[in-house]
């Protein structure tokens, strides 16, 4: 018998399954890859175990091993982050016993699953507490429908009483498929027991695999207690097994993140309609239209207004900004920032860098990148302003663009206040053009040019009276 450790949780450290095939994904794709909410199952997974302060995280990984672990490397766990591989797969006992070396014994193991992405932070916090560095915690949950899961078997006569076994659906009677509380996959458990009850499993089961369930009546038998948290969410304890559970957790997940946001005053046209793949900040009085994407990071002033079918990445928009439909907002690593009052599309994009101060109309078909745009700019329609300083009142003509790359390296555009560019011009950098100067249409500038100068720099328009256009010449 396995002597029972004195309440001492201890360090926690974490194991991650991920070894599965996802044979009903039907994708090359490994399944703990595929993306919930715009990121990875097995990142969401990753994730929420950094925020537990777990000092290990291990994740056992078999199909597409080297594709799992790549995709991980930047993991938000960082050095923690150990994987360990299970060839062949021979089930869930096996799978942790290869993480086993990797184990110290004096902490709490924490058993995870990698396609099960939305498992929250208090819930594992609560499980760690339960199993308090010397029992095998459990979390639970009852269906209504349990088929496929294994079933708790209680204590006879103690509804609520000491878990004395986990009975895996293949190999349930019929009496205990009527159970209605299931195991989750998810365990906390001392380490230094984990460890014993590992190296005594067996494959005498209609699957012919290592079940891990079974260190259950492993740990009755050594006088362990076995208990169990039960909790109501069904969407923390949701796995994904085929396209179709993913798209339905997807929504229930986004639905999720409507309410929350409605419940603090922001007005969804259609919370059904909305994706959130990210983090989403918003203040009072912020309206957003339906099929809008927000990813990364994103901040909404007072009063902002989005319109229909935009897509906004890694930007802060300012307080009364309306930014109109279909239009793309992405900031990477550099960020967008939108300033107050200014109005942005429809169908412009704002790339990385771009940095657009008070009262700035952006509109559509305009893209700007690494750019800045002083108090009152305007780039009304068909225009590319690339790497540039823009001054206050600045108007920039439809048509016309910054040439801010020679085949090999960027330059920079400075258009100072007051400026007005005409239609169809092209600025080549590296170009200043004046205070209060005026570029006529059609120009191509390539020299800097003087404050309030006109500088129009286009070929010398030519008429010819009475021309006649060229006739075919009849068939023969």
């Amino acid at each position: 018998m396995n002597q029972i450790p004195q309440d001492n949780q201890g360090p926690v450290d974490v194991v991650i399954m991920a070894a599965g095939k996802g044979t009903r994904m039907k994708s090359r794709l490994p399944k703990v890859l595929h993306r919930l909410a715009g990121r990875a199952l097995l990142g969401h997974v990753t994730d929420t175990a950094a925020r537990i302060g777990a000092r290990h995280v291990v994740v056992v990984t078999g199909h597409g091993a080297a594709e799992v672990e790549a995709a991980m490397s930047g993991s938000a766990i960082g050095a923690a982050l150990q994987f360990a591989r299970q060839e062949p797969q021979l089930g869930t006992g096996h799978a942790v016993q290869q993480a086993v070396p990797l184990l110290p014994d004096d902490g709490t193991v924490l058993v995870l699953s990698g396609d099960v992405p939305l498992i929250g932070e208090e819930t594992l916090r609560a499980l760690i507490a339960a199993s308090a560095g010397r029992r095998l915690a459990l979390l639970t949950i009852e269906f209504d429908d349990p088929s496929g899961y294994g079933r708790i078997v209680r204590a006879e006569g103690q509804a609520a009483g000491e878990v004395m076994a986990i009975v895996e659906q293949k190999d349930a009677t019929e009496a205990q498929r009527g159970i209605r509380e299931i195991y989750s996959g998810v365990m906390a458990v001392p380490a230094a027991l984990l460890k014993g009850w590992l190296a005594r499993l067996d494959n005498r089961n209609a699957q012919g695999e290592y079940y891990l369930t079974d260190i259950v009546k492993l740990a009755a038998a050594d006088g362990v207690p076995v208990v169990a948290h039960v909790i109501a969410d069904a969407l923390q304890v949701a796995g994904i097994n085929s396209p179709a559970q993913l798209a339905a957790l997807e929504r229930a997940w986004q639905l999720r993140q409507a309410d929350a946001l409605m419940a603090q005053g922001v007005r969804l046209a259609d919370p059904a309609r909305f994706d959130l793949r990210g983090a989403l900040a918003c203040e009072a009085d912020v309206e957003i239209d339906v099929n809008c994407v927000f990813e990364g990071s994103v901040f909404l002033g007072e009063g902002v207004r989005i319109g229909a079918n935009c897509v906004i990445a890694n930007a802060r928009i300012e307080a009364g900004a309306v930014i109109h439909p279909f239009t793309h907002i992405d900031g990477e690593k550099a960020g967008v920032t939108v300033g107050e009052r200014s109005l942005v599309g429809p169908f412009a994009r704002l790339r990385p860098g771009a940095q657009l101060g008070t009262e700035v109309h952006i509109g559509n078909f305009v893209e700007v990148k690494n750019s800045t745009l002083a108090e009152g700019a305007k780039a009304n329609h068909l225009a590319y302003l690339g790497d540039a300083s823009v001054g206050r009142r600045v108007n920039y003509g439809a048509g016309s663009i910054t040439a801010n790359y020679d085949g090999a390296n960027k330059h920079r555009t400075v258009i100072e206040d007051d400026v007005h560019v005409g239609s169809n011009c092209v600025l080549v950098a590296p170009v200043t053009i004046g205070a209060g100067g005026t570029i006529g249409g059609g120009s191509t500038v390539n020299k800097s040019t003087e404050p309030g100068a006109l500088t129009v720099a286009r070929g010398k328009q030519v008429s010819f009276a009475n021309w006649k256009r060229p006739q075919k010449q009849p068939k023969a």
